[in-house]
């Protein structure tokens, strides 16, 4: 049987200049519009990076990059890109991916750790839009161990040690974006991935020191997980650190989470207390990251016995 493959690519999305901001930031509040006071805030922040997040052309590139090693490697699946909160929508995407011929893809979401509010949701709206059609989903929960991954991280770990003047002393903070702390009562996998992702990573290099720390919650009424990175930083002064390096395992690729809240906030509150803060460099399109995407896609879609146009 003949087959039509693709891989959808989700992310977060973010808008393209700051007059979408607005309908961007309504978007993810369900469709509640924001304060005049938090959409000023929001503004501010993408301001201070630029004025827009690189986000949307790195995933964009990460699309292109995979679409060339799949054919390199002779899969002839067509890689698709949809969006959470900005166009392309995902329910768009896969609208038109039923329309140009595709029967079957992989669904893989750019955040390696699973909780079922983030990686579920955006499955769910697969789920909902390939419903009574002829689109067979193949989902990808996790891939937090995933040993391309945890070589990656290990390098960015190791280089960002190499800038300090005494690595052998300082903390490696792994961080992700915080959720409401309701997960913990459900079971949700989410810390214990976390924790997975910066075990492997420390024991590959052999990290003496590491901490775990969340980072940009959202700003309801909720709980949301803890200890906040900025939290983290403090206790870390008031035992005498001077120097920290922080891997935000939790995201792949430059966007307003990092840019803004550890490069900006993080770092002057380090500055504030004495100690040097170093980041590791996100995996972006990175041709080896690329190369982990494409293992993922691939495991999905070469079974035996198909025959693949």
């Amino acid at each position: 049987m003949n087959l039509k493959l693709g891989v959808l690519l989700m992310a977060y999305g973010t808008p393209r200049s700051l007059a979408e901001v607005e309908a961007y930031y309504t978007h993810i509040r369900h469709g509640r519009k924001p304060t005049p006071e938090l959409l000023a805030d929001l503004v501010r922040r993408y301001e201070s990076i630029g004025g827009v997040s690189p986000l949307n052309a790195i995933t964009q590139a990460t699309v292109q990059g995979l679409q060339q090693k799949l054919n390199e490697n002779a899969l002839p699946a067509r890689v698709y890109l949809g969006y959470k909160h900005t166009a392309p929508f995902i329910a768009e995407t896969v609208e038109r991916m039923v329309q140009e011929g595709i029967r079957e893809t992989v669904a893989l979401v750019l955040a390696p750790h699973y909780s079922a509010l983030s990686v579920e949701t955006y499955l769910a709206e697969v789920r909902r839009a390939a419903l009574e059609t002829p689109l067979r989903v193949h989902e990808i929960r996790s891939w937090h161990l995933h040993p391309g991954l945890i070589q990656l991280l290990a390098e960015r770990v190791h280089a960002a040690r190499q800038k300090l003047r005494h690595p052998e002393r300082a903390p490696v903070i792994f961080s992700a974006h915080s959720l409401p702390a309701r997960i913990l009562q459900q079971g949700d996998p989410y810390p214990k991935q976390l924790r997975e992702t910066g075990q492997a990573v420390a024991h590959r290099l052999g990290l003496e020191r590491v901490t775990y720390a969340w980072q940009s919650a959202g700003r309801t009424a909720d709980e949301w997980l803890g200890p906040d990175i900025l939290v983290v930083l403090r206790q870390l002064a008031e035992e005498g650190c001077r120097e920290v390096v922080v891997c935000p395992a939790g995201f792949v690729s430059d966007h307003l989470e990092v840019l803004y809240d550890i490069d900006i906030e993080c770092r002057q509150l380090a500055d504030s207390l004495g100690m040097r803060l170093v980041r590791t460099e996100s995996l972006n399109d990175d041709p080896d990251f690329i190369r982990v995407l494409a293992d993922l896609a691939e495991q999905k879609l070469r079974q035996p016995g198909r025959e693949h146009e």
